[in-house]
């Protein structure tokens, strides 16, 4: 749906919107049990801003040689490329995740979130997590792609 001053947004019926100070809102439709770590969907107004799939890799190309330590620099890669854009974790609306080994993801739940919280803090928008044969860097575990909206 379009309006003169640009698209505005429905929420689906039977939803319940949580308003965020950023102007970002996560649906949650009522009598659904809560997830922990994620959204069932979110909503936003404003620009948007997305990344490519973002490994673990620092500055220099280097990849972290743990599973926890590329998701923690993945993070923090997509943190500073969202600062970029005028982005802040708050703003983020989808992560997908592409891991070479669910197992390798389940048995780290803990200090998955641990990292998580550490670069994002506890804001936690729609995600997706899905287990690929290989990613293009051999090494890398796991690849990250997010979208975020700025409000306007």
């Amino acid at each position: 749906m379009t309006s003169p001053k640009g698209p505005t947004l429905t929420v689906i019926p039977g939803a319940k919107a949580d308003s965020a100070p950023s102007g970002v809102r996560t649906l949650q439709p009522s009598g659904w049990p809560k997830p922990k770590g994620y959204a069932n969907g979110m909503t936003a107004d404003g620009r948007i801003v997305v990344t490519g799939g973002v490994i673990g890799w620092d500055a220099e190309e280097k990849l972290q040689p743990d599973f926890v330590g590329q998701v923690r620099q993945a993070l923090q890669n997509i943190k500073d490329i969202l600062a970029e854009g005028g982005a802040r974790p708050e703003h983020l609306m989808r992560l997908t995740w592409y891991v070479v080994d669910v197992e390798e993801y389940m048995s780290n739940l803990k200090e998955l979130g641990k990292a998580y919280r550490e670069v994002f803090g506890a804001h936690y928008p729609a995600m997706a997590l899905v287990q690929v044969v290989r990613l293009v860097e051999r090494a890398a575990r796991v690849e990250i792609e997010a979208t975020a909206v700025v409000p306007r």
